[in-house]
């Protein structure tokens, strides 16, 4: 499997994600991940859904983690499971939640 969906999967171990949170993680573009994403789709392995304008991907098929983890022994790797819950500079809802300003106020001059 390519180097750039084994990475969006290791992302994905954490829970849905959204593509822009892929993108801030990665540090790829979004058209290279999207590309990858429609593979891992086409796959069976992950499923997307659309909130307003940002799409969010899981897996749907949670034993693909066995297959990547007994690949990387196999290949004499180390799995490591980084958590990937926030990103610097991603505004997506997991990374930058939104923050509740004070209400403004009205002062008469």
């Amino acid at each position: 499997m390519h180097p750039a969906r084994l990475a969006i999967l290791e992302i994905l171990r954490d829970g849905e994600q959204c593509v822009c949170h892929l993108e801030a993680v990665l540090d790829y573009r979004q058209a290279y991940i999207s590309q990858h994403l429609m593979v891992l789709r086409e796959a069976g392995l992950v499923e997307d859904r659309r909130e307003g304008a940002r799409i969010f991907y899981k897996v749907i098929k949670p034993d693909v983690f066995e297959l990547v983890d007994a690949a990387s022994q196999l290949c004499g790797e180390e799995a490591h499971h980084a958590s990937h819950s926030m990103a610097k500079g991603c505004p997506c809802p997991k990374c930058s939640p939104a923050v509740e300003s004070e209400p403004v106020r009205v002062t008469e001059n």
